[in-house]
């Protein structure tokens, strides 16, 4: 998971205003996120805009463990460079596997302002099929936002009957409350004026549905007048143009929008035309980042304006409640991350453990062959094969170990502990490698090498570069075959046959490395 990474503002420290900085238009999401990866340098992004967050998630190229992007996310989103320390203060960072945690967090909606509310997974979803779409993608995210949205579910399934309230009902309900004067519905809300939907995303369909249980009339205003006429069939209500509406707005009560515009939505023209043409007290819940209805306007007018920062709020004095109730499924996170750091760890070793295991079985091998050319070589053919077999069946068990061990220590070591073992394990296997030629000696230079062992009472000889005594003559071929052939080569030692190499003793330094930190 090292290479994955989030950098990020919410709610938590950021006001929406400070959000709606970072947010791009939404329709020029998907055009822009490649250009977005590149002045990042990650190998995959998804890009995740909602009205209480902005989250970029990246994964670097393989063998690049993720790091600090703030400056660059900062740089790329608002067109400009941070003065110095500006990054840091206004984003938040995450790597490897806590940046992994944020993101099931925030799926399974234990992040946001209304603990365990489910919008935010099909907002999740959107942002990965944008980057999809962008060809900004690829199986890292894939994996990892596929487990994001697959906790989401289950905690769907967890709260089946109880579903848990999202900032939508917090405006459905604070809207009832508006059309009925503080009075239970109970079919009041009726009476008390109509309630236009303007921009139909996850939010306002969600409010839009609560509304018509509780017997609200709903007008839909959309730019889109099919979407805008599906909404409707819906919920019973009626649907309108976006600019049928600025033009001439209808008499209404209330007004709920979310749009993904980075402009007012409603002009202050637009806004004077609504005050005017409303018979009754009007409320504006806006979820919109930036806001859709310009503040300044509707206090001009008169209009009672709520907006993400208030109802962000409302939302935060119920959120401990609701994280007590969603316990079971933080418990369940953690299972989650266990299971894919096991997952990521074995992948990412799995070559290396490959190697280390062939390793022992090319040394088995090796010093079978060396012991039937020499001390073994008096067995017969079937024997010979019995005893490789049971070579080769040592070299298994005892590779066991230390793989097994490595395997279990790899999701809990970091990536350049165990890139210092197997690094280690290699050059002893490269040095082992080369030294064997030099220590492989040829029979003659074997006798040569214990002659004066076996003569240590004979004179000395000349060396090769003193002159030769007249009349000497050159040792002939016979006789260097026979003194190789000769009991001299008897007693001398036998060839060092190359030791095992040394996983399971690196694999201890990285047990010890994980008890030290």
């Amino acid at each position: 998971m090292d290479q994955i990474g989030v950098v990020g503002l919410s709610y938590r420290h950021a006001g929406a205003d400070d959000i709606a900085g970072f947010t791009l238009p939404k329709d020029d999401v998907t055009e822009r996120l490649a250009a977005l990866r590149a002045a990042l340098g990650t190998a995959e992004l998804v890009y995740l805009a909602t009205c209480n967050r902005v989250e970029v998630v990246f994964a670097m190229p393989d063998g690049h463990s993720a790091h600090d992007l703030r400056a660059e996310v900062f740089h790329a989103l608002t067109g400009r460079a941070p003065a110095p320390g500006e990054a840091r203060a206004k984003l938040r960072t995450w790597i490897g596997e806590a940046a992994v945690e944020h993101l099931f967090l925030i799926a399974c909606g234990l992040d946001s302002a209304q603990a365990g509310e489910r919008e935010i997974a099909a907002q999740l979803r959107g942002a990965l099929e944008a980057a999809r779409t962008a060809n900004v993608c690829g199986p890292v995210l894939d994996r990892i936002v596929g487990e994001a949205l697959s906790l989401s579910g289950r905690l769907q399934r967890m709260a089946a009957d109880a579903r848990p309230p999202s900032l939508a009902d917090l405006a459905s309900d604070r809207m009832l409350l508006h059309l009925t004067g503080g009075k239970a519905p109970n079919g009041a809300a009726a009476s008390g004026g109509i309630v236009a939907i303007l921009g139909v995303s996850p939010m306002t369909r969600r409010a839009s549905e609560l509304l018509h249980k509780a017997g609200a009339r709903l007008v839909v205003v959309n730019r889109t007048m099919e979407v805008a006429e599906e909404l409707a069939r819906a919920v019973g209500g009626e649907a309108i143009s976006l600019e049928a509406f600025r033009a001439q707005p209808r008499d209404v009560a209330g007004l709920i929008v979310a749009t993904g515009g980075t402009e007012p939505v409603l002009d202050a023209q637009a806004v004077h035309r609504l005050a005017k043409a409303a018979t009754k007290p009007l409320l504006i819940i806006d979820f919109g980042l930036p806001p859709n209805i310009d503040p300044k306007a509707a206090k001009d007018s008169g209009l009672a304006r709520i907006g993400m920062d208030e109802m962000i709020q409302a939302a935060q004095d119920r959120r401990l409640a609701q994280l007590m109730r969603l316990a079971p499924m933080r418990a369940a996170i953690d299972e989650r991350l266990t299971r894919i750091r096991e997952q990521l760890a074995s992948r990412a070793i799995g070559p290396q453990l490959a190697e280390l295991r062939s390793s022992f079985q090319r040394i088995a091998s090796a010093e079978a062959d060396r012991a039937m050319t020499e001390e073994l070589q008096q067995l017969d053919p079937q024997q010979q094969d019995n005893v490789r077999r049971l070579i080769e069946t040592l070299a298994q068990k005892l590779a066991h170990l230390p793989l097994a061990g490595i395997r279990a220590a790899a999701p809990h070591a970091n990536s350049e502990t165990l890139e210092a073992f197997f690094k280690e394990a290699r050059l002893q296997r490269e040095e082992r490698s080369a030294a064997a030629p030099r220590d492989a000696k040829s029979p003659a230079a074997h006798v040569a090498s214990t002659a004066p062992a076996a003569n240590a009472g004979a004179p000395r000889t000349t060396h090769a570069s003193s002159p030769r005594p007249a009349g000497a003559s050159e040792p002939s071929p016979q006789f260097e075959r026979s003194a190789a052939a000769s009991p001299t080569t008897v007693g001398a030692k036998p060839a060092k046959s190359p030791s095992l190499p040394a996983p399971a003793m690196a694999h201890t330094s990285v047990s010890s490395e994980k008890r030290s930190r």
